[in-house]
């Protein structure tokens, strides 16, 4: 149903958080959102899970959106994913209008451009390690013989040399995060969306998951976009959108303030 026949009326937000940080001409603008909103209707309400939304993600950037239950962040990285379409706004990712995607482009554009890291790992059971990277490749159809040598390469890259014949059961959380971390980066995405990737590991595995993340997105140069409501694991990245009630309403740099976690240590670099 159109919530915009009931008469609600919508200010276009523009708080300016593009311009926080002057970049050099030469990076790309990955993501765009541009005065987002998610309206749903609750009986005879309506209400607001996006209020408003602007920023801009640049290329190899790994970014946060922090908040509690019910903030809208989820909700954001859906809409960031191609998985939900605005009320109204635009997000272009890569330059593709996802807003104007029909439901086979949508899947199209996600299938050859990202990445996905669920809080649950969905691994599946009855595949061992090396299958369960694999698997998204075969829905590309790459022959069996190129995929599970780049499943390989993406499990020696998690540091799961020991663990590709391991079934999910035989393997600890974190491990299985590691799995997971693996499967996103085998279809070589741009852009890699983690949704809470460390909600169930305990604090020490989680540390250790956020460590490799950032490292190995770094590394391979992605752009990497997580949700998450603890601001301790945001420090991880290089910057933190936090939203509220549907808002952005503050965006830090934590390589301007010093706060960014260190790829080895996991200590606060201190500039």
């Amino acid at each position: 149903m159109d919530v915009w026949s009931c008469g609600v009326e919508v200010k276009e937000k523009t708080h300016g958080f593009d311009r926080c940080r002057e970049r050099s001409s030469e990076v790309k603008k990955i993501i765009e959102a541009k005065h987002l909103f998610k309206l749903y209707r609750v009986g005879d309400s309506i209400v607001r899970a996006l209020n408003g939304v602007n920023f801009s993600i640049y290329e190899g950037e790994f970014c946060a959106i922090v908040g509690t239950s019910g903030s809208g962040k989820s909700t954001l990285l859906n809409m960031l994913a191609g998985l939900e379409k605005p009320t109204k706004g635009e997000v272009i990712i890569n330059g593709v209008h996802m807003e104007k995607l029909n439901e086979d482009g949508l899947v199209k554009f996600r299938r050859e451009n990202v990445g996905f890291i669920f809080q649950s790992f969905h691994l599946i059971g009855t595949m061992n390690a090396v299958e369960n990277v694999a698997l998204p490749l075969s829905f590309r159809g790459v022959p069996k013989s190129k995929r599970m040598k780049i499943a390989n390469e993406m499990l020696d890259l998690v540091n799961l040399k020991k663990h590709k014949k391991h079934l999910p059961n035989q393997m600890s959380g974190g491990q299985q995060q590691r799995v997971g971390v693996a499967r996103a980066l085998v279809v070589d995405p741009k852009i890699i969306f983690a949704d809470e990737p460390t909600g169930n590991l305990d604090s020490h595995t989680s540390e250790e998951v956020m460590r490799l993340m950032q490292k190995v997105v770094k590394e391979q140069k992605k752009t990497l976009v997580m949700v998450t409501h603890d601001n301790h694991l945001a420090e991880y990245a290089d910057r933190v959108f936090h939203i509220i009630d549907g808002e952005i309403v503050k965006i830090v740099d934590n390589r301007e303030q010093g706060k960014e976690k260190s790829e080895e240590s996991g200590k606060e670099r201190k500039q």
